[in-house]
């Protein structure tokens, strides 16, 4: 039998189990996608985003506080962030338990009020809210909560149920609101994931049987060794469970928390880290629990601490499991604090770079041009918040510019920059590697971070690219039918070419970028390409615009086959 009212015990599990269902779901989401690129990526980047919080739930335990479990959901998934569907969600999740912390019991109104602070959360994240998205669905379902409530509707679960099916019916609306949905014949792939989340949680109130396990993220190996020993050392790679509560002596927000995890999880694995208003409880598995304590230490003393040898007492189970004699070693024993050795610190630079890139041609344009550190990533993995703020803890300036080179990756950054307190990180919006490059070669060193900022934004509005790939489906997208396996040119504002045959595709996509006032095309040719293919690309395209100057590197980029710029 259901209750009216939902506590932290039950929110959890249906946190849980939202996420689990959208995992679940995430390969079917990602073919929503309107377009049929081999790297559809919305389920994947809701699901990172979603299971980096339900790891940090589901360490909390079967009983977690109301104020525990909100933080959890909330630095989990903004740190997990991935990819805008990602961010989104996360915004939505962090609006909804800002909204509820605290709180014993949540009734419907309380529902409510949490639906539309969500959702205000998540407008104020984008910029240019675009209807026909998650945000539409998630809009919807709060209109619908706020309705019931103000109705008097008494029956959590009557409610639920409501909501749930409005929001699915405001995403089978989502095609008549964006045109492109409707002519590819999908519904939005971020509202539906946002549909999945909400339909697993309302399995979880209703008493379902559902698996709430959640994989701890782990590096052991999956092989084991011969011998009691080295058994032990083949399933722990990290010997000590280290437990302690630092009482906080300064300030330690968000940002803080999500920095002192991230390191945490350079030095160990199984991570549990919450925050509370006076108070940090912290566990971790590691080979040098010093490392953590001396870390903790710059936050406040610490109490409750209690190291263990989990190799000694693996060892011992495994003695008593093949009957000889238990091993005297005791199991506990307290580890000092170890001092690494002071490295005389550099001082900071004026201005530093960061770039988003993938392929190794690239990522050494990008280095040859002054980037102090490269992002691993793009279409086919959105690197997260977390990944970024790391990034940015490798670049030692004062102010760093960020060159996100994905329009997927922008609002990612943007958290960033908005976590970060101790460097002035600046988001120059790059969609591309081309606009990204251009961005650099911008950059004047004798100028202001300021002016720089203000050229770079009004060159890469300068630039113009396409990039061909593959269709991974069939469907008809800007009145253009296209089949699985044809070759597409994608361009800024939509697809420019379709056909059989690579290189015509290709030809067709340039010429539609071309203009009168074009002086520069700049091909890059990806991993998938033989050099002999490209330069013949380069002399067709060097006898047919002449007037222009053509560049061709190898960039060595995944998925795409070329990626070309016109200027």
């Amino acid at each position: 039998m259901t209750s009216n009212t939902i506590d932290a015990k039950m929110l959890s599990k249906m946190f849980l189990a939202g996420a689990k269902n959208l995992e679940s779901k995430k390969e079917w989401i990602n073919e929503l996608n309107v377009f049929p690129v081999p790297d559809g990526d919305t389920g994947t980047n809701m699901t990172m985003t979603i299971m980096s919080a339900a790891r940090e739930v589901s360490a909390l335990g079967e009983n977690p506080d109301m104020v525990s479990l909100c933080k959890a959901v909330s630095s989990g998934s903004l740190r997990g962030a991935r990819g805008n569907s990602g961010v989104i969600l996360s915004q939505l999740l962090r609006g909804f338990t800002k909204s509820i912390s605290g709180k014993e019991q949540l009734g419907i109104p309380e529902l409510a009020d949490a639906f539309e602070k969500a959702v205000e959360t998540a407008y104020k994240a984008v910029m240019k809210p675009k209807e026909g998205t998650i945000l539409t669905v998630a809009k919807g379902g709060s209109e619908k909560a706020r309705e019931l409530a103000d109705g008097g509707m008494g029956n959590m679960g009557e409610f639920l149920d409501q909501v749930i099916a409005h929001a699915r019916y405001v995403l089978s609306q989502t095609p008549e609101l964006l045109p492109v949905l409707k002519q590819a014949g999908v519904v939005d792939s971020g509202g539906q994931g946002l549909v999945e989340v909400m339909s697993g949680a309302y399995d979880a109130f209703l008493g379902k049987e559902i698996d709430y396990t959640i994989e701890q993220a782990s590096s052991r190996p999956a092989g084991k060794s011969s011998g009691y020993q080295a058994q032990a050392e083949a399933e722990i790679k990290f010997g000590y469970c280290t437990e302690f509560i630092i009482m906080l002596s300064k300030t330690f927000n968000i940002k803080h928390e999500m920095d002192f995890k991230a390191y945490l999880e350079s030095i160990g694995d199984s991570i549990v880290c919450v925050a509370d208003e006076d108070v940090v409880k912290v566990h971790v598995h590691t080979n040098d629990p010093g490392l953590a304590i001396q870390k903790a230490l710059k936050y406040g003393q610490l109490s409750n601490l209690k190291i263990d040898n989990m190799r000694l007492e693996h060892q011992e189970k495994l003695f008593k499991m093949s009957g000889k004699e238990e091993a005297e070693t005791p199991a506990k024993a307290q580890v000092p604090a170890q001092t690494p050795a002071q490295v005389p610190a550099q001082p900071p630079k004026p201005v530093g770079f960061l770039a988003v890139s993938v392929g190794d041609g690239v990522n050494e344009i990008f280095k040859s041009l002054g980037v102090d550190h490269i992002i691993e990533g793009g279409q086919t993995m959105n690197p997260s918040t977390a990944d970024i703020l790391d990034a940015v803890d490798q670049v030692n300036a004062e102010s760093i510019f960020i060159l996100p080179n994905n329009k997927n990756i922008i609002l990612a950054a943007n958290q960033a920059a908005e976590l970060m307190t101790d460097k002035n990180l600046l988001v120059i919006p790059t969609k591309t590697i081309p606009q990204g490059i251009t961005a650099v070669i911008n950059y004047v060193p004798e100028m202001s971070v300021e002016d720089n900022e203000l050229t770079m934004m009004q060159e890469i509005g300068n630039v113009k690219t396409g990039q061909v790939t593959y269709a991974v489906r069939d469907t008809m997208i800007d009145d253009k039918e296209i089949k699985q396996g044809d070759y597409m040119g994608i361009g800024d504002a939509g697809i420019l070419s379709v056909g059989q045959d690579m290189l015509q595709v290709t030809k067709e996509m340039v010429k539609s970028m071309v203009d009168e006032s074009s002086e520069l095309i700049s091909v890059y040719y990806g991993g998938d390409v033989q050099e002999d293919a490209a330069q013949q690309l380069r002399k067709e395209l060097e006898e047919t615009y002449g007037n222009c100057d053509i560049e061709l590197q190898y960039g060595g980029q995944p998925i795409y086959y070329y990626v070309i710029s016109v200027e």
